[in-house]
């Protein structure tokens, strides 16, 4: 009798224990992109104030994850409005011909502990570069959070031109830091009897 109600029991979960999470719907106000640089030595930091990101994120499946970012450059926000004016200027960001910066993922790769190494393409200025970066997915709930961070070299990319193409007063090396939250849609991977 007992091995019946236990056997009962394992088969009444075994669609609880099936169900997976999907993260997709980005949480705008809680995600955010972020850069660091060095200006004459000094650490100067700021972010972007609009991007749109789409994502296709189960834990279970990395491989098969998927992540694309389009960061509006001319929401610059460096500090000042000065500074903003600038960076979004032809010699930088030429955000008039380049309004965008494109990250497309190719692969997505399980280190554990909830460490993944997120490889794609980032194209800014038209310009195309091989990007990997270590990110940390934290599940919160039905809500998951993945922090990562990635160093370009600006000079790859053309920001900064002419007289600013050396870098003496602004170094080469940015480091763009992201925080992308996302809420799951749970969903069975059992299939029906029918």
């Amino acid at each position: 009798m007992n091995k019946t109600l236990v056997a009962f029991a394992l088969a009444a979960a075994l669609p609880f224990a099936a169900q997976a999470a999907e993260y997709k719907q980005i949480q705008a106000d809680k995600s955010a992109i972020n850069f660091v640089y060095k200006q004459m030595g000094v650490s100067m930091d700021g972010h972007f104030r609009k991007f749109a990101a789409q994502l296709s994120f189960d834990p279970a499946k990395p491989a098969a994850a998927r992540a694309i970012l389009d960061v509006d450059l001319a929401s610059v926000d460096a500090g000042s409005s000065d500074a903003d004016q600038e960076i979004a200027g032809k010699q930088w960001f030429n955000t008039k011909a380049f309004p965008t910066a494109h990250f497309e993922s190719s692969s997505v790769k399980a280190l554990g502990n909830n460490r993944y190494e997120v490889a794609g393409k980032l194209t800014i200025k038209g310009r195309t570069q091989d990007i990997v970066a270590p990110a940390t997915f934290t599940p919160q709930g039905n809500v998951g959070v993945f922090d990562g961070s990635f160093t370009i070299r600006r000079g790859d990319f053309a920001i900064g031109e002419g007289a600013w193409s050396a870098f003496d007063i602004v170094a080469n090396d940015i480091q763009v830091k992201f925080r992308i939250t996302a809420s799951s849609t749970a969903r069975s991977t059992a299939t029906s009897g029918k």
